[in-house]
């Protein structure tokens, strides 16, 4: 499978490590000239059919269908794009398609992450973690499954396989927690991408059970 993202599984579950580790200690015009029309020549142009609206590399359909993804351990639901191709490698759950990736890292944790403990924490991992990393801002959200902090930033992601090229992905990663459960949501695509209403969708689904 060859899809990108900006993350990759160990960059997912060092992410988590860290918050962990924090909570336990703590985006002229030119001129234009043309020759008049001959005299007695029609004024009219012929137009032609309008052009096939295109969207950017990246961007997710806004008839895109999300399914809720129950992970076996249970604890949780988030809700995800139907059809996305998905993958595991530990505690890490991948859903990909195309230039898009949605990471799911669940973790126990002694207490709340807080927006100093992972800028403290989380974000010099992300810096070793990722390609020509980009810090954006380090808040504290409040989604429908409750509060969350979340790092936004800029990388390159993992090159093609096959062309060995990389696109530059914005990032949102959010770190929930309830109960001594944190779950580490990472939403990746390609920095211009209309994506801000699918990953709303996403980040507001969680909840935990």
């Amino acid at each position: 499978m060859t899809k990108r993202g900006i993350l990759a599984v160990p960059a997912a579950m060092a992410l988590t490590a860290a918050v962990v580790a924090g909570c336990s200690g703590g985006g002229g015009s030119g001129s234009h000239s043309g020759s008049s029309a001959p005299s007695g020549s029609s004024s009219a142009h012929k137009t032609g059919p309008a052009p096939t609206e295109s969207n950017p590399p990246g961007d997710i359909p806004d008839n895109q269908v999300y399914v809720a993804y129950h992970p076996s351990g249970g604890g949780f639901t988030v809700k995800v794009p139907e059809g996305w191709a998905r993958s595991s490698a530990r505690t890490t759950t991948t859903f990909s398609d195309k230039l898009n990736k949605i990471e799911i890292t669940p973790a126990p944790a002694p207490a709340a992450p807080t927006a100093q403990s992972v800028r403290t924490k989380v974000v010099p991992t992300l810096k070793k973690q990722t390609k020509h990393f980009a810090l954006g801002k380090v808040t504290t959200v409040s989604r429908k499954g409750g509060h969350a902090v979340l790092v936004t930033y800029q990388a390159d992601s993992a090159p093609n396989p096959v062309t060995g090229k990389a696109v530059r992905d914005s990032v949102e990663t959010y770190v929930f927690f309830h109960n001594g459960h944190q779950v580490t949501l990472t939403l990746a695509g390609p920095t211009g991408a209309d994506n801000v209403d699918p990953w709303r969708i996403v980040s507001d689904s969680l909840r935990w059970q």
